[in-house]
């Protein structure tokens, strides 16, 4: 295996997972401590289960797609999904939208877990939390692993992310609130756009310069970009201000 190539899908799958899977976990941990574990921890491991039968069917599908056609497909919808997280990073940075607050969200989901009655809510909350966030996790995994055959370092990432989220949370039983998430999603949707760009460039035919070196050179624009943007809204509220 070249870790040279490797290296940054499976960093980025990391990143994204890690952001991902301490969303799903304050969510179910809410669930745990109201309505009890039985709840939460069944519908967290039926949510596991459906995302593992899509991964086993979407795994072989993959490869009857001809890679040009996966390179540009994939390499558009990560350009649009990274877009999507550097947008709301750059508004947050720029004070223009409330950072992410995982003990909010946790006292939120608290309180309306109280009001619900019977175990199929709770059930079906935790269902819920597991699968949405997972399957961004799968989308991210597939996006930047398949197109450049590096699939395994990618959700080995993704896998050692999970891995740490739930090894904290057993041990903590609480919102991993000081995790960095605002910051990582402005690193993750740089990451993202930038090998989106790169796939997109790839689908096309376009020789990239310097070959697969483009792609931290991508990145690192994706990330510029949004650092000038954020100082130009900021700018803009001083002088409203």
């Amino acid at each position: 295996m070249d870790w040279a190539q490797a290296a940054p899908p499976m960093l980025a799958a990391f990143l994204a997972a890690l952001v991902e899977f301490v969303e799903a976990l304050t969510i179910v941990l809410a669930v745990g401590m109201v309505s009890g574990w039985r709840p939460a921890l069944g519908g967290a491991a039926c949510g596991l289960a459906l995302l593992g039968a899509l991964v086993a069917a979407l795994g072989p599908a993959l490869a009857a797609v001809p890679i040009q056609l996966l390179q540009l497909a994939v390499g558009g919808l990560l350009v649009l999904f990274g877009a999507r997280w550097l947008r709301k990073a750059v508004l947050r940075g720029a004070g223009r939208l409330a950072l992410h607050d995982e003990a909010g969200i946790f006292a939120t989901e608290t309180a309306t877990l109280r009001q619900a009655v019977g175990r199929a809510i709770a059930w079906t909350t935790a269902f819920k939390a597991v699968v949405l966030e997972g399957l961004e996790v799968i989308f991210i995994v597939i996006a930047v692993g398949a197109a450049g055959h590096v699939l395994v370092p990618a959700a080995l990432g993704a896998v050692l992310a999970g891995v740490i989220v739930l090894v904290l949370g057993l041990l903590l039983h609480r919102p991993l609130a000081r995790v960095p998430e605002n910051a990582l999603k402005f690193a993750v949707g740089a990451m993202v756009s930038g090998f989106g760009l790169y796939w997109v460039g790839e689908g096309l035919g376009f020789g990239w310069p310097g070959g697969d070196l483009a792609i931290p050179a991508l990145i690192a624009g994706w990330a510029g970009l949004a650092l000038v943007l954020v100082r130009v809204l900021r700018l803009r509220g001083e002088v409203r201000a």
